[in-house]
């Protein structure tokens, strides 16, 4: 065997285990994940050459392990004890006032604060710097052999950095899912049918306690290291702090949240910031744990029976409680969305008291079989709306009615439509309900629809808010004081918005039909229903088959046009917007298969630069009415570039492909065919 391809092997394991180390531990890669795929795939196929030099810690071996049939039992040398805990701040100063009390010393005590993961706790033994067994914490003194399992774990090193780790290492930490992970997986079973875990912390459980390592690769995973067992054969650092430092060194990871604190005050200031960023970490947490830095006074703290007195765990409030669903309401969100949501005999849960709950959707709460009168558990992390997560099992002691969607919008009455295959139901009232009514107005007034020039967002929802307007049509009733009176806005800003809706009074056909906001009409649709039916008043009493038979328009958003004109509500408001001086444009000339309009029937255009007469997107209209595609870059099926002053790379790029280049007088001609 050449000498040289076992060097050539062992660089690459080592070069594998260092980048794994910048990747899991440093979160600092230096490679890019296709380099490192490099040099694994390089290590594999030479162990595949020479497979009596495979050994048990190179990269490749990660994972292969057949099903186990039973976890093995495996004794703690160390018990690995439970820490006690406190949930208020008058109970952390007792046990601050505690440990000074047994060190006779009335100086502040420094501690290491972490966050406490919500996981699974393991111990990993590596002797000579090989990962030799992983075994959970079962009761404290007995634990399960999982170490087939942790070895397809990338975050947990099968042999440690270094050149002098102590002969003997047991280290302790937390297996946990990441929630973007548990999202995913989640996100998969329901995908495929199969059962969803609750939380993360019983997928960490649920993933490492699989008899088949395989299953248990496949599920994303991580590790934390928070301490020691039995140390042998090399003295570690005299702090707590200092020793995970070189764990880090080892290669083992280690929460970057983890902090050195002196005194309670810093010790409650940490718990505050991580209880305000909990949700904004990666991974679950659900409280920090102090621990007295220095190794000698832990020693002389000692334990109690079951925990040390070190050390404790501050517990947030919890996010997860029992609640009763007393009835079901449903709230008409912005974009029409109906929403079910349960009212809770209150509870407390994350730091507040809740007695309402989103259930999403009717999809959800089939799966879930929620029903009113159930038992159930509430979850509510931070910010976010408390949602019900299931029923108790075996709580419901009699057959309750099943949940029913409403046929009819709660605020506006109008009928409420949910297509098969979509989750989420809407009131096809969108002109008139009061629920839509900002949102519909900041459609209808923007640059691709009526383009109401100086009515913004805020203006609107400041309209809107001190009840001026209630819907589209409102616009046009606006007075010059009305609009001078409002925040922001003076008698200059009210006669200028004055003027653009005088002169948003004269819309396309297509651009009128967009306005209207009717779900799923975008531009391009809309304006393949100007074309097809040329007046609004046939777009309006247009029937499914006869929507259907129009380019880019199928089943769905043909019922979603017949279904927005059936409201009476929004038929009002169009009335309304006529009477107020609307006056849509039709389609004077049909595009004919056999005699195009113009030249530039059908052709793909493409406009850059400044236009000497008109704007980009004035031209762009004058080429959509005649059956001309407009799109936004220059490619290989682009017929035409319309180019204006300073025109810049696309002009470039179509001189480099040869496309042909027009100017705002042969775009004139050309449409008219002249």
């Amino acid at each position: 065997m050449p000498a040289s391809i076992e060097k050539q092997i062992e660089k690459l394991r080592e070069q594998l285990r260092y980048h794994s180390y910048k990747y899991y531990v440093l979160d600092d890669p230096d490679i890019p994940d296709a380099e490192y795929d490099r040099l694994y795939n390089q290590l594999v196929a030479l162990e595949e050459a020479h497979p009596e030099l495979i050994t048990a810690d190179s990269p490749t071996q990660r994972i292969g392990s057949k099903p186990l049939t039973a976890f093995e039992q495996i004794q703690h040398e160390i018990p690995m004890l439970s820490l006690d805990n406190v949930f208020s701040e008058d109970e952390l100063q007792a046990f601050y006032h505690r440990l000074q009390e047994r060190l006779n010393s009335h100086d502040e005590i420094e501690f290491t604060a972490e966050p406490k993961l919500d996981g699974l706790a393991i111990s990993l033994r590596y002797e000579k710097g090989l990962l030799v067994y992983a075994a959970t914490r079962g009761d404290g003194f007995t634990g399960e052999n999982v170490t087939q399992n942790v070895r397809t774990m990338h975050s947990v090193p099968l042999r440690l950095l270094g050149e002098n780790p102590p002969a003997v290492l047991e280290v302790r930490g937390e297996v946990f899912m990441p929630k973007a992970g548990f999202e995913k997986h989640n996100k998969q079973a329901r995908e495929n049918g199969e059962k969803e875990f609750a939380n993360p912390r019983n997928a960490a459980a649920g993933s490492l306690r699989q008899l088949d390592p395989a299953i248990t690769a496949s599920r994303p995973l991580s590790f934390y290291c928070y301490g020691l067992g039995i140390v042998e054969g090399r003295a570690l650092a005299k702090t707590h702090y200092q020793i995970l430092q070189q764990l880090k060194d080892f290669g083992l990871p280690v929460c970057d949240e983890i902090k050195v604190l002196s005194g309670i005050n810093a010790c409650l200031s940490y718990y505050e910031n991580l209880l305000n960023r909990r949700d904004a970490l990666s991974y679950d947490i659900d409280g920090i744990v102090y621990k007295v830095n220095a190794i000698e006074l832990q020693e002389r703290l000692g334990f109690v029976s079951r925990a040390p007195r070190w050390a404790i765990a501050h517990k947030f409030p919890a996010q997860e409680e029992i609640s009763r669903i007393l009835e079901v309401d449903f709230q008409v969100g912005r974009t029409g969305a109906v929403t079910p949501v349960a009212r809770l005999e209150p509870v407390f849960v994350g730091g507040v008291t809740v007695s309402n709950a989103t259930l999403h959707n009717m999809d959800e709460i089939r799966r879930k079989d929620i029903r009113v009168g159930d038992q159930v558990i509430v979850r509510r992390a931070g910010d976010v709306i408390p949602e019900v997560v299931r029923v108790v099992p075996g709580s419901r002691k009699q057959q309750l009615p099943e949940i029913q969607m409403l046929t009819h919008c709660p605020v506006c009455k109008s009928l409420i439509e949910q297509l098969e295959g979509e989750a989420v139901a809407r009131c096809t009232g969108g002109l008139y309900c009061r629920a839509q009514r900002a949102e519909a107005i900041k459609h209808f007034a923007s640059r691709k629809a009526m383009d109401i020039d100086g009515l913004g967002d805020k203006l609107v929802e400041q309209l809107v808010e001190q009840k001026l307007i209630n819907t589209a049509a409102d616009l046009y009733q606006l007075t010059a004081d009305t609009l001078a009176s409002l925040e922001r806005m003076g008698n200059k800003s009210a006669a200028n918005l004055l003027a653009a809706l005088e002169k948003s009074k004269h819309p396309s056909l297509s651009r009128f039909i967009y306005a209207l906001g009717i779900r799923e009409v975008g531009e391009s649709t809309a304006l393949n229903l100007a074309n097809e039916f040329k007046t609004f008043p046939a777009v309006q009493h247009a029937t499914f088959d006869q929507l259907i038979e129009v380019e880019d328009i199928g089943p769905v958003v043909a019922q979603h046009i017949v279904n927005f004109f059936q409201q009476r509500h929004n038929l009002e408001v169009i009335n309304q917007l006529f009477a107020a001086g609307i006056e849509v444009q039709g389609v004077s000339q049909a595009i004919s298969d056999n005699q195009p309009a113009s030249e530039l029937s059908g052709k793909t255009v493409v406009i850059t630069g400044t236009l000497p007469s008109m704007s980009r997107d004035e031209a762009k209209d004058k080429l959509l009415a005649v059956g001309a595609k407009v799109t936004g870059s220059v490619s290989a099926k682009t017929d035409y570039v319309l180019a204006g002053d300073k025109a810049g790379l696309k002009l470039t790029k179509a001189e480099k492909l040869g496309v042909q280049i027009i100017d705002e007088d042969t775009m004139l001609s050309m449409l008219s065919n002249k």
